[in-house]
Parts: C-alpha cells; sequence; structure tokens
C-alpha cells in the first residue's frame, strides 16, 4: 500500500510549506479579540503592511471541526514512516525523502494536516546530526527532506511535538489568555509595602499605574497600589502560571508519553548508507549546519574551535562585549566566565540568575556585560532601576570595531499574540539599523530560539511551537540586516542530547564557538 501512495503523493501538486518546512496556507484566521490597544497600535503603511505579512506567514492549517474528539486526534503509535527509495545509491550532498503517514488512536488514516513534526538525521557513532525540512501535504501525510551531509550510516528520526489538534488550543491560549502568566510588582514607602499584579495590560476598571516606556511605547502597566503611590515602585517579579486552563477534553491532547513530543517508528529501514563525494555540495539548501564529532559546522562559513581558553582572550582582546536578552544568553556570561580563567566576575551585588553581570580581563582590556530585556520576563525579582529595554540600551552605545553585541529575545514572549513580539522587535531593530549607521564595524549577533523539554503544563506557556512561530517572524524581521545568526535552533534540536530550554554545555560550547567565530573570523 505504502508503494501505490507514494506514486498517489508523486503526482499530487497540492503541497506549500514556508521557510522552515510545516506548511502555512489551507488556514482560516482565529476570530481575534482585540488584546488592550494591541490592535489600535498606531503602524506606519510600511509598518501595517509587515505586520499583516508576518502574520499571514504564520498561519497554520485548521482540522475541519472545532472540536475534534480525542480518538480522532493524531496518535504518534499508530502512525509510521518510509524512506522513499532506501536503497537508492545515495551521496553527500544529495537528498533524501521520507513520507510520514498519520493515523488516529483508532488506526484510521487522517484527513488533514497541521500536526506539527520534528526531524533530524543522526550517525550516533559519529556523533553527527542535522535537522530536516517538514512539508505538511494538508491530507495526513508530510514529506520530509534531508540533505545528507556526511557519510556513513545514516538514520532518521521523526517525533510528533504536537497534533493538529492541540495547535489549536496553543492558538486559543494565544489570543484569549495571554494573562495566563501574571507578573508582580512591590512598591515601597518608608515601612509601608505593597505588591499588585502586573501585565501588558490588566483586565477589569481598576485604577493602574502606567509603566510604559517613553522612547520605544512598550506597554507595561501594574494595578495601583491602595496607599502607595506608581513612583514607589521598587521590584518586578513573575507571580506565577494560571492553572485550569483546558477543558477535561482538551488536555487529553497535552499527555506525556501520548502525544507530546512521541517518536514515529519507520514501517521499513529507518537508516541509508551514504558515500563520499568528491566536489562540494550546494549551500543554498536548509540545514544551515551540522554536527560532526559533537563539532557544529555551518554550510555557509567556516568556524574556528576555540578549545582553549587562550584562544578565547586573544580574539576578545580589547573588546567591549554586551549579551542583553534572557537566561539562554545569560548561559554565554555563565560559560565564558567558567572557562575564562582571567575574566574575573565583578560583583556589582546583583540577584542570581537576574543580573545585570559584569566580568573583566584587565590585562587584555576585556569587558563582559549580561543584561536581561524588559519585561515581559518571568525572571524572580528584577530591581525597577535595572528593567531596562534592550532598544534603549543599544541607543546607549557607542560601537565601533572593538564593540560587540549579541542579543536574544523569545522565550518569555510565548504567551502574548504575536504583534505583542513583532512591536518589540521592530524597537530593537531600529536601534540596531541606527547603531550599525553611525558605527558599520559594530558586530552584532542574534541568537535564536532553541527547543525544549515539553511536559503538558510546559506545552501551554512555553510550546516548541510557540517558540518556532516567533523564531521565524524574528528571522524574517531581520534578513538583510547586517547582523549575524547563530542557530541555537538548530543546535539544539540536532544534537543528540535531550532538549532542554538551557542547553547543555557541550551544546553552549557550539554556540560560542559561532559566535566568537564572527568576531575573529577564520582567515582563508
Amino acid at each position: 500500500s505504502w508503494i501505490e501512495l507514494l506514486k498517489v503523493m508523486h503526482r499530487s501538486s497540492w503541497i506549500t510549506e514556508n521557510n522552515d518546512g510545516q506548511t502555512l496556507s489551507r488556514s482560516t484566521r482565529i476570530a481575534r479579540k482585540p488584546y488592550c490597544g494591541y490592535e489600535q497600535q498606531r503602524l506606519s503603511k510600511r509598518e501595517q503592511a509587515e505586520e499583516e505579512s508576518l502574520l499571514a506567514a504564520l498561519l497554520w492549517p485548521k482540522p475541519p471541526d472545532d472540536e475534534i474528539p480525542f480518538v480522532q486526534s493524531t496518535d504518534p503509535a499508530h502512525s509510521d514512516f518510509v524512506i522513499v527509495k532506501p536503497g537508492a545509491h545515495f551521496k553527500v550532498g544529495d537528498q533524501l525523502e521520507v513520507l510520514v503517514r498519520m493515523k488516529d488512536f483508532r488506526g484510521k488514516p487522517k484527513q488533514y494536516g497541521g500536526d506539527y513534526l520534528q526531524a533530524r538525521i543522526h550517525s550516533p557513532l559519529l556523533k553527527a546530526g542535522a535537522v530536516g525540512r517538514v512539508v505538511d501535504c494538508h491530507n495526513g501525510f508530510y514529506k520530509v527532506f534531508f540533505t545528507l551531509l556526511w557519510p556513513g550510516e545514516v538514520k532518521v528520526s521523526v517525533s510528533l511535538v504536537h497534533p493538529s489538534e492541540a495547535i489549536q488550543v496553543l492558538l486559543r491560549l494565544r489570543e484569549e489568555r495571554p494573562d495566563r502568566v501574571y507578573f508582580k510588582s512591590s512598591f515601597k514607602s518608608g515601612r509601608f509595602s505593597e505588591t499588585t499584579e502586573c501585565n501588558v495590560c490588566l483586565p477589569g476598571d481598576l485604577p493602574v499605574c502606567n509603566f510604559t516606556d517613553l522612547y520605544t511605547g512598550e506597554p507595561w502597566f501594574c494595578y495601583k497600589p491602595r496607599k502607595l503611590s506608581c513612583a514607589s515602585r521598587i521590584s518586578h517579579a513573575k507571580g506565577g502560571y494560571q492553572k485550569g486552563l483546558l477543558t477535561q477534553e482538551e488536555s487529553l491532547f497535552f499527555q506525556s508519553d501520548v502525544n507530546i513530543k512521541m517518536p514515529i517508528f519507520p514501517s521499513g529501514p529507518d537508516a541509508v548508507t551514504v558515500n563520499a563525494r568528491d566536489i562540494a555540495e550546494d549551500p543554498n539548501v536548509s540545514p544551515s549546519g551540522y554536527y560532526y564529532q559533537d563539532q557544529w559546522r555551518p554550510r555557509t562559513h567556516r568556524i574556528h574551535h576555540f578549545n582553549e581558553s587562550e584562544d578565547i582572550t586573544k580574539c576578545l582582546q580589547g573588546k567591549v562585549i554586551h549579551l542583553f536578552g534572557d537566561s539562554t544568553i545569560r548561559q554565554w556570561f555563565e560559560y565564558l566566565t567558567a572557562f575564562v580563567p582571567d575574566l574575573v566576575e565583578f560583583n556589582l551585588g546583583s540577584p542570581k540568575n537576574v543580573g545585570p553581570f559584569m566580568a573583566v580581563d584587565l590585562k587584555r582590556n576585556i569587558l563582559l556585560r549580561f543584561r536581561c530585556h524588559g519585561p515581559p520576563i518571568r525572571f524572580t525579582t528584577v530591581f525597577s532601576s535595572e528593567l531596562r529595554y534592550v532598544a534603549n540600551e543599544l541607543n546607549g552605545i557607542v560601537g565601533g570595531r572593538n564593540t560587540v553585541i549579541a542579543i536574544t529575545i523569545w522565550s518569555h514572549f510565548s504567551t502574548f499574540p504575536v504583534e505583542v513580539y513583532i512591536r518589540r522587535l521592530r524597537n530593537i531593530r531600529r536601534s540596531v539599523i541606527q547603531l550599525l549607521d553611525r558605527s558599520p564595524k559594530t558586530v552584532i549577533v542574534i541568537r535564536t530560539a532553541n527547543v525544549q523539554e515539553l511536559g503538558p503544563e510546559v506545552s501551554l506557556f512555553n510550546s516548541d511551537w510557540y517558540s518556532y512561530q516567533l523564531d521565524s517572524v524574528m528571522r524574517k524581521m531581520f534578513s538583510g540586516i547586517a547582523v549575524h545568526f547563530v542557530d541555537a535552533w538548530e543546535m539544539s534540536l540536532a544534537h543528540h542530547l535531550p532538549h532542554n530550554l538551557h542547553p547543555n554545555e557541550i551544546i553552549v560550547k557550539n554556540q560560542i564557538d559561532a559566535f566568537l567565530s564572527y568576531i575573529c573570523p577564520l582567515q582563508t
């Protein structure tokens, strides 16, 4: 039956995809609820057109009915995949095609798309791995394309991250429950202190303190304390996560060991043999890079592996390095200060894991700084005076060939409508362009999002699907600008280690190698 299906699939021509694989056509827009002024942003015609185009590219295929019973939802255990032409003579640089067939819990074939899949090829003995490009055929079938990048036995792995029925729930939560992570601020004056709830916007008619940023227009509000003034705010913190977000039926779509990040097994061979090739392969096809012997190799340029601390200090001599973002770029600060003995952390008395942090190497004139991005940020306690927006910080940097800036911003935006994220990136992008305009030799690097471990609860707040959507927005918004990317997404997905919001040290080391190679490119 697989042979017949392959012939039918080959003849079909109704396949569309976006740049990273999952298909985004034949979808219907979710009914938008105005989200606290986000619908009423004052946008120029150009900004409006860009926002519409970005949102249109994120549209996701919907199931035919609003309420699909659990037994008719995608079951990874009943689903399977086949390698198309497994016995073919493959060489490095060739494309490998895999066909995935989805079934429900009754074992019946699915007739529609919209499942979120992740796929990789790997050779465990070589510690090699690369991601695949997934294409949704809208009929329960998915094609996955891999570029074969190293010789030897290469295995295929495909997993279902979420069934299409779960994605609809994630969409609903993103639009209707942006309050599902809430924040708080402490207000203090003399002996009196109060704590109130805060967010990008607050429901109800209670009086609020408006902490909207004067320069970027980034909105932020807290309920007004009963006795104290708004000016007495001393700190910001994560409040918590709302419970009871799902109906009983919806919660069935989010079960560990059932339908969250579960492997889909092959119904035939799961590996092919790849032979070496003499000529160079074409780097224009995805993926952006691959692992070989646990070292990341980008396909567009060569990178240097900084295996000794002296290599790093030599590269960073005379430089000021600013790291802006969340805990996933704080990992860079932690890695560098741990690995390079001469880079000594200067104790600023900042809260642990929050910052700001600073490290110096006086002998070689190196300054390394980390600062978290502005709210929304789910950190424990950030002093109000340290709540800064990345765009404003960039405006205060002179720049030049000895200035290096790395930015990551994604994880703390996953619970909000995408417009909230687009606005933040628009502000950061404007400051990046102005900085490069006045100091074109400044090195600016953006660290992408990464995949993480998912369970029933984490999925509702920080699913890879949310991260994937935000990441594709970020890549589009910064394309064509003189910034460099560290593809943390592929580097976390292609690796053999389990997914983790804070990737393992070997993955961080590869991110740092990629980052430093932009500052000190290999002389070719």
